[in-house]
């Protein structure tokens, strides 16, 4: 009998700074999903979450608590675990970097690499981000504050040690160009790559001395490891790893992971320091880190502030726990983000899962009930739709396969509704109720019933890995052709209004007040790499006037745009279609990069590109001057 091939699965241990909103269970509900489905396929599977526990940020957190930083993320661990046993995940691990096996192999791992002479001594000098846990320098800060969370920052100096991450840049850059499946999606490559790998990667400070709560160097006890060397170990401490050459039977089997699925915010940590960490440690990298996108509230980023944090407890209570992690599986697209609100969450529960799932489920049960005392046979009396039935039975779960290869989970979901879709078409088309007024038909009608039987229990199959409770009570319901004598409502039908009212119950509308929107009207994104002042003035900036506009044929997303800038005219493709008709644009004063290489986007020559400015929702700004200025007045 051959070894059952293994997958290794782990989502990004949780940071322990608080409660987990609905963006952050968003995560462990994907990679169950993705767990489970490698275990149907028969794979020997090993799922690892956990918590990340260490940092100034808790440190801080527990003194305002008036508790211990230890007692502190001890309460918010157990209370991340309690949400992600409440959402149904299968892990087989839940670490937390508190551990003393964790703490132990670290110092030793942060001891080798100094022993090699890829950690050295040094000093750290600049602008220190406490949220983020980051320095950086005055020119990489955006008006004066961090650019990743915009918050204030403070000068700060120490003694620090340092990772040599150019050593190994060069080999990195080879392993990502060389297995173009490392990264995914691409765009999360190309950012990597061209932001931070190709520019130079600068020496990274890999302990502290200005705070206590985290692991401390052992032989240099003024030191405690920085938080990223420490959190990204977990993926190979958790599974047994050792530094001293006595790794347990499970590392040896299971690494390297087959996936580590994280946060679009911190691919950087996981596709750069984490490959080279292990590159120095002398061990293989994992085979795929998938950046997934983020869940966002439907007014913009979720903000305490602002009162519009969705917890997964809160809506569990409303919708149940397969209702949430369908929705949170299917409304994210594989790329981008999703956006999540409660009128979005009853209108998928009544239409998707009350109508179109629960419906089907029921009207089966109930005719096969009332027409065949619950039990019926395939008689073999086909039609011609049968095999239209059976044909879209057979090929989804290939549809399926495809698309949960390539972690497309929404598409995989989308496919098995489309069987459920198919089954009610069935039953629209064969009308069992007519069928059963006539006698001589009534092979026929217990033909159709067990055809529907077997496509609803296909899917309910299917279903498993994404709704493992409902795919149970489906499959508990239709036996194999001997239905339950009273069918179960799966989904209830939820009224809006009434779901509101008690949503406004719970969360009174809050005010903005000057300090909540100082706090939270930011974008997070990741800092680019410094360039010199002849780098930028490379780049040549004008004000343009659109003189006539187009929509782009056959794309959804593109325009074309007749600048005039200065004297000439040049043609420019962008993607603003869904924020701007062709008629609006006409006439606007844009600013415009006017050197840029020209390209074809969708067939379509563009010379330049106009600048815009984007929000947490995707919505598009065009950049246009305060003042009248002249189409062609240099940006300078």
């Amino acid at each position: 009998m051959s070894e059952k091939p293994k997958y290794y699965i782990s989502t990004a241990i949780a940071y322990t700074s608080g409660k987990p909103h609905i963006g952050n269970t968003y995560e462990i509900v994907l990679a169950d999903a993705i767990a489970r489905y490698k275990r149907s396929q028969g794979y020997d599977v090993y799922f690892q979450t956990g918590t990340d526990e260490h940092g100034q940020k808790i440190e801080l957190k527990a003194e305002e608590a008036g508790i211990s930083p230890k007692e502190f993320v001890d309460n918010v661990s157990k209370e991340i675990k309690r949400i992600w046993d409440l959402m149904d995940t299968s892990y087989d691990k839940f670490i937390r970097t508190t551990d003393a096996d964790h703490e132990k192999q670290v110092q030793k791992i942060f001891k080798k690499l100094y022993d090699q002479g890829d950690i050295y001594k040094g000093y750290y000098e600049g602008m220190y981000c406490t949220p983020c846990e980051s320095f950086f320098t005055e020119s990489q800060l955006v008006d004066g504050k961090c650019p990743d969370c915009g918050r204030e920052v403070q000068p700060a100096k120490e003694e620090a040690y340092f990772f040599k991450m150019s050593k190994y840049a060069d080999r990195l850059i080879e392993h990502i160009n060389t297995h173009p499946e490392f990264i995914q999606p691409v765009s999360r490559k190309n950012e990597m790559m061209n932001n931070f790998l190709l520019p130079g990667l600068q020496d990274l400070c890999v302990s502290r001395t200005s705070f206590k709560w985290g692991i401390p160097v052992d032989f240099d006890d003024k030191h405690v490891v920085y938080v990223w060397l420490d959190a990204l170990t977990n993926y190979i401490t958790g599974i047994g790893y050792d530094c001293d050459g006595n790794s347990s039977e499970k590392f040896e089997k299971y690494w390297p992971a087959d996936l580590h699925l994280i946060g679009k915010d911190i691919i950087r940590f996981h596709t750069i320091y984490w490959p080279i960490f292990l590159m120095a440690l002398g061990l293989p990298l994992p085979k795929q880190v998938f950046g997934h996108p983020w869940l966002l509230q439907g007014d913009g980023k979720m903000s305490k502030s602002k009162g519009n944090v969705l917890y997964a407890d809160e809506l569990v209570d409303f919708f149940g726990v397969d209702a949430v992690r369908y929705f949170v599986l299917h409304e994210m697209p594989f790329e981008n983000d999703g956006v999540i609100t409660w009128e979005l969450m009853v209108e998928r529960l009544n239409s998707d899962l009350a109508n179109t799932l629960g419906n089907l489920v029921n009207r089966t049960v109930s005719m096969t009930n009332k027409y065949f005392g619950g039990t019926v046979t395939d008689k073999g009396v086909a039609e011609e739709v049968d095999a239209e039935l059976k044909a879209v039975i057979e090929n989804t779960p290939k549809a399926v396969d495809a698309k949960m290869d390539g972690l497309r989970v929404a598409d995989a979901i989308t496919e098995i509704f489309n069987l459920f879709k198919r089954c009610n078409k069935y039953i629209d088309e064969t009308m069992p109720w007519a069928l059963a007024k006539d006698e001589a038909k009534k092979d026929r009608l217990e033909t159709v019933l067990w055809n529907l039987i077997q496509g609803i229990s296909a899917g309910a199959r299917l279903l498993e890995s994404f709704m493992p409770s409902t795919s149970k009570k489906i499959l508990d319901q239709l036996g194999n052709g001997h239905v339950t004598d009273k069918p179960e409502i799966l989904f209830q039908r939820l009224d809006l209004e009434e779901v509101m009212k008690k949503v406004e119950e719970l969360h009174p509308h809050k005010e903005e007040t000057a300090e909540d929107d100082k706090e939270e009207n930011v974008i997070d994104i990741e800092a680019k790499p410094e360039i010199t002042f002849e780098q930028f003035g490379a780049m040549q900036f004008q004000v343009g006037e659109i003189i006539a506009c187009e929509a782009v044929k056959k794309s959804k997303k593109l325009l074309c745009s007749q600048v005039k800038i200065g004297s000439q005219v040049k043609q420019i493709v962008s993607g603003i279609k869904s924020q701007y008709t062709p008629e609006e644009m006409v006439g606007k004063k844009v600013m415009v990069l006017v050197n840029l290489k020209p390209a074809k986007l969708a067939g379509v020559l563009s010379e330049g590109m106009l600048l815009c400015a984007e929000d947490a929702d995707g919505n598009l700004s065009l950049v246009v001057p305060e003042k009248e200025m002249p189409a062609g007045a240099e940006i300078c």
